[in-house]
């Protein structure tokens, strides 16, 4: 880019991601009058989550309705719940309604960011540089796979890969198929094709509660009734909404009445369900609902009894040649190994490397553990902005309401840059250290802080996300308070 064409009543902004967040913010940009914009995207289509994850079963935990832009609502959903294919498909569509795919930098991610001289340089990975004056992160959190480290896993003579990398040219309806992990993923898979396969073995460390939940699929009637009547989609939403609500303020107080009856569901789940005492011992968790992120499903009971699945609890040792053998000297042969060990969700947008104010590094700022005042901004990084950032409400709320409310704020924050009142701006210091210290002090109480392992939590093993109620963030999200940032 040209500096000379710098203009500080136009700031040039650019948007690292395509998937859900990416989208939104060149919409909202375009909206609020900013032209000069550049979006880059790793890979060679959008989506984001829903374009890595292509499992069999993948699907939202969050019902469909709710998990969609406000200013586009879809009529169409298929089912409360959507599978990924028809939620890609309905960003792409979105995108393209909006002309944002047309403008998306594909296979271009950018590695390096440095603020100098008082703007954004960015080193992309064909070799491009460009010039910023504001940076929106929208980089997601599930899209860096964690892959267990497994002994002799490389060694594995068939068909091995992580859950969202899924080889989707291996047929499986003769293969035995084994699936390490037991996290939303893993239950999806096993309810699509447990059933389906010669043999399906979940290899379980960590027994899962599991939500009961009803997947209506909805009739032309129904969706046509949506499309025809707004004030009967907005009904069905609000009805969603409320119990959405319900189960959001649950988990932030692990002594609430709300949370007792969540626990009361999941565990007539359980009790009425599964009819082997030994396979329901085997999957009762010794830790409290919803302490590691609750699973949803409607059919994981059902599926894991079939005649042909198996559920492991007996410690893996290593992976050879033809199978998975476990510490008590057993072997299970597979002909497919499924790896759904989850995402290392800490790391928002590294690897890239983001230096700010004097060269400081994010990794340094983020040696104890990624922080950001209100998940969205971090103290010497001057106008560099996170959706979906640390410590943000990744456990019970749909992340779209989340970005579209964070979006609005940074564009507060950019209006103040915008109208020549400031040239930078970032949290301040001392207000981002009070405020995650109110933040971990009020984690300790909601269900997460109860004693279990999970992604929820930091090193420290403090819950890392926002552990007020859902009136609380959208509240704190529609009034911004300038007097938080430090301004230059």
């Amino acid at each position: 880019m040209n500096e000379a064409h710098h203009d500080p009543r136009n700031p040039r902004v650019v948007i690292i991601g395509a998937g859900m967040a990416g989208i939104l913010t060149v919409i909202k940009l375009r909206e609020a009058g900013y032209t000069n914009y550049a979006i880059y995207e790793k890979s060679d289509r959008i989506g984001g989550t829903w374009r890595e994850n292509t499992y069999p079963g993948i699907a939202c935990d969050v019902p469909s309705h709710l998990y969609t832009y406000s200013f586009e609502p879809n009529p169409d959903w298929s089912e409360t719940f959507a599978q990924g294919p028809e939620i890609c498909a309905y960003f792409q569509r979105v995108a393209d309604k909006y002309g944002v795919t047309q403008e998306v930098r594909f296979n271009e991610s950018i590695p390096y960011c440095e603020f100098k001289d008082g703007r954004w340089r960015i080193r992309t990975s064909t070799g491009r540089e460009d010039v910023a004056d504001v940076v929106i992160a929208a980089t997601g959190v599930l899209h860096h796979p964690h892959i267990a480290d497994i002994p002799g896993l490389e060694t594995f003579a068939g068909t091995a890969f992580h859950s969202a990398r899924w080889d989707h040219s291996v047929p499986l309806a003769d293969k035995r198929v084994g699936v390490i992990g037991t996290g939303s993923t893993a239950i999806q898979i096993t309810s699509a094709i447990a059933a389906k396969v010669k043999r399906f073995d979940l290899f379980q460390r960590t027994a899962q509660w599991v939500m009961p939940i009803e997947n209506e699929v909805f009739s032309e009637e129904r969706k046509a009734a949506f499309r025809d009547d707004p004030a009967v989609l907005a009904a069905f939403k609000a009805e969603a909404l409320d119990y959405f609500q319900h189960f959001s303020n649950a988990v932030i107080d692990a002594n609430s009445r709300e949370m007792a009856e969540l626990e009361a569901a999941c565990l007539a789940n359980l009790e009425d369900n599964v009819k082997d005492p030994v396979l329901r011992e085997k999957l009762r968790p010794n830790y409290r609902a919803g302490c590691k992120r609750l699973i949803f499903s409607p059919d994981f009971y059902q599926a894991v009894q079939s005649p042909d699945a198996h559920v492991i609890t007996d410690a893996i040792d290593h992976i050879e040649p033809a199978g998975v053998r476990l510490k008590t000297g057993e072997l299970r042969e597979l002909d497919v190994l499924v790896v759904a060990t989850g995402f290392r969700a800490d790391s928002f947008i590294r690897p890239t490397t983001v230096l700010g104010r004097g060269g400081v590094n994010l990794d340094d700022a983020w040696a104890e553990s990624p922080s950001a005042y209100l998940s969205i901004s971090i103290p010497e990084f001057p106008n560099f902005f996170m959706l979906n950032g640390p410590n943000g409400p990744v456990g019970n709320f749909s992340l779209i309401s989340i970005a579209e409310s964070q979006v609005a704020y940074i564009l507060t924050l950019m209006e103040e840059i915008r109208g020549g009142r400031c040239r930078e701006i970032s949290a301040n210091a001392e207000v981002s250290a009070s405020f995650e210290e109110k933040r971990v002090e009020a984690a300790k109480k909601s269900i997460w802080s109860t004693g279990c392992k999970s992604w929820y939590l930091d090193k420290h093993g403090v819950p890392a996300s926002w552990p007020w109620s859902r009136d609380d963030f959208f509240k704190t999200m529609a009034q911004p308070q300038l007097e938080a940032f430090d301004r230059v």
